[in-house]
């Protein structure tokens, strides 16, 4: 176990881990890993931990990690999880047959002992998501978990269908939230794949799991398709390649031909892209086939770096689409004229300056000119009101400082801009073990607090305290940390009206009603930002002037089947 691990098992900081080994000679001396990165035996921590009444009982779920963590070590992990997947698998059915071909190992009797005691703790399903978890926190970057806002909507892109298909399933996040009747999934790595069986089939989900390459072998063809697949990664698959052969750096325009051929015609894919595969020069003749094609419909952004491309796979008899849908994920979306995207660039991106919908400055300055901000109202007073510091309220009770726990089902992780912002909880779920929070705590971060009113898992770097609501109001206590810099330490030095709780809320309220005042700010920044770019590609191309200035009546015909008008020049552009 690394100095993380002791850290979570002993309740403190990492750093206090460091003070253990620097001014205890007894500490466990590291049996694996690096100087930088030492390793520990579970067992002489735990005696070490008890032995100095640093830490409880261990629980079963925490032994039965630390115990696949060293046995699979760094490279052999996914192959431990996935046999832990088809131990609870076997516990619960009494099912033999392995849930990939080959694989039907079975553990030691006190591990079989120790998983039975964590499945009845939990339930099976969610005993292995909770390892599922773990096993992502360690590794997130090569493993590559689509984050949950972004499955949802790839799920909601791709519509309703009968057998959904993701051919680069990975540990099978995209399937697991799928809500169709049956699902069918292949990763190249047969351990990611094992895993996503052993949840699929812990959920009780209809579903066929392959471990092999998409590119080499065959698979059912679905009624839609979902695919988040590696990024960068260089391909020597064969085609065919009825779009064009891909480029070999590009290859998530060879996964892009490879999801439509897996669907049925008319069939509905979605592929998470890289926001670069929307306008690299050597993928043009790529996205100007599917253009012409009709068989890209949608390019959707997801943030600063990642689209989901819509395709929709071509069916005889179908009508090719004369425009693309484009959204920069935080607008509605508009259509842009497929022949005005066949120029030497290509470029499907919806981040192009020329691409925000100027239809849509209208209704957003009508929300800015809405606005109305409502500070709270005061005036001036003489009263002098007695004061208590947050360490002496710590120390009555009054306010609970809250540590990381363990907690039955991982939560959507609170940023700092969350917080900022005063909106719900926009980051990935969270560890198992982490800081949580109910409704009524508050979460500080520089500069900023809130008294959050649902429950999240907090990001690295927020911390959060638990007032008793009968003692210490939550508002009141938001609003003064919120203009305390630094961390802990200069948290416990702020100081409180130390009132009754009936004289704190109205306190409390006027604090809120600042602290929104401000978050309203903040959103409206945004809104102006968006609005003026729409105004200058507005004005720039003719579809927005200035009120009162004369303009054409407007014509009968459908914008989206109008030529492109000549340039300067006289011709129309190709």
């Amino acid at each position: 176990m690394s100095a993380g691990d002791i850290a979570r098992l002993g309740g403190v900081s990492r750093a206090a881990v460091s003070n253990w080994r620097r001014r205890h000679a007894d500490f466990p001396r590291p049996v694996d890993g690096t100087p930088a990165s030492p390793r520990y035996d579970l067992a002489d921590v735990e005696e070490w931990l008890r032995r100095n009444g640093k830490a409880t009982e261990t629980p079963a779920l925490e032994r039965m990690w630390q115990r696949m963590r060293a046995e699979g070590g760094e490279l052999g992990l996914g192959h431990v999880v996935a046999r832990a997947g088809a131990l609870l698998v076997w516990l619960r059915d009494g099912d033999d047959e392995p849930l990939l071909p080959g694989v039907a190992e079975r553990a030691d009797a006190s591990f079989v002992e120790l998983t039975e005691h964590v499945a009845h703790s939990y339930g099976y399903a969610e005993a292995f998501e909770l390892l599922h978890a773990r096993y992502i926190a360690t590794d997130s970057r090569r493993l590559r978990p689509t984050p949950p806002d972004v499955a949802t909507r790839m799920l909601d892109l791709a519509g309703p269908a009968e057998l959904l298909l993701d051919p680069a399933c990975g540990t099978g996040g995209l399937l697991v939230a799928s809500g169709a009747p049956r699902v069918a999934g292949m990763d190249r790595a047969p351990d990611r794949a094992l895993v996503a069986a052993a949840r699929l089939r812990l959920h009780r989900r209809d579903a066929t799991l392959t471990g092999g390459d998409a590119f080499d072998d065959e698979f059912v063809v679905a009624d839609a398709v979902v695919c988040d697949p590696p990024f960068g990664e260089r391909l020597d698959a064969d085609g065919p390649w009825p779009h064009g052969t891909p480029p070999r750096g590009e290859p998530e325009l060879a996964w892009v031909q490879r999801c439509l051929r897996a669907v049925r015609p008319g069939g509905r894919v979605v592929v998470r892209m890289p926001a670069a595969a929307a306008s690299r020069r050597g993928g043009r003749h790529v996205r100007a086939s599917l253009l012409r094609g009709g068989e890209l419909c949608g390019v959707v952004g997801t943030g600063p770096d990642t689209d989901l491309w819509i395709l929709r796979r071509h069916a005889p008899g179908d009508a090719h689409p004369s425009t693309l849908f484009l959204s920069a994920g935080d607008v509605a979306g508009h259509r842009v004229l497929v022949e005005d995207l066949l120029d030497d660039a290509v470029d499907v991106g919806p981040r192009h300056p020329g691409r925000l919908d100027p239809d849509g400055y209208p209704a957003r300055a009508r929300v800015l000119g809405e606005l109305r901000l409502r500070p709270p109202d005061l005036h001036t007073a003489t009263r002098s009101l007695p004061s208590v510091s947050l360490s002496a309220l710590d120390r009555d009770g009054a306010v609970r400082y809250l540590r990381a726990t363990s907690g039955p089902r991982p939560l959507t992780t609170l940023t700092a801009d969350d917080v900022h912002r005063r909106r719900p909880a926009s980051g990935p779920v969270g560890r198992p073990r982490c800081v949580r929070v109910e409704p009524g705590d508050v979460v500080v971060t520089d500069g900023g607090a809130w008294a959050v009113d649902s429950p999240a898992a907090l990001e690295a770097g927020l911390v959060a305290y638990r007032p008793d609501p009968e003692r210490v109001d939550a508002d009141l206590l938001a609003g003064v940390l919120a203009t305390v810099a630094g961390g802990r330490a200069a948290h416990r030095r702020a100081v409180l009206p130390d009132v009754p709780i009936d004289e704190q809320r109205p306190l409390g309220d006027a604090l809120r009603r600042l602290a929104e005042t401000r978050s309203d700010l903040l959103g409206a920044t945004d809104d102006a930002a968006a609005l003026t770019a729409r105004a200058v590609e507005g004005l720039v191309s003719g579809r927005l002037t200035p009120t009162g200035v004369p303009v054409e009546a407007p014509g009968s015909a459908d914008p989206a089947t109008l030529a492109p008008r000549p340039g300067r020049s006289g011709r129309t552009p190709s």
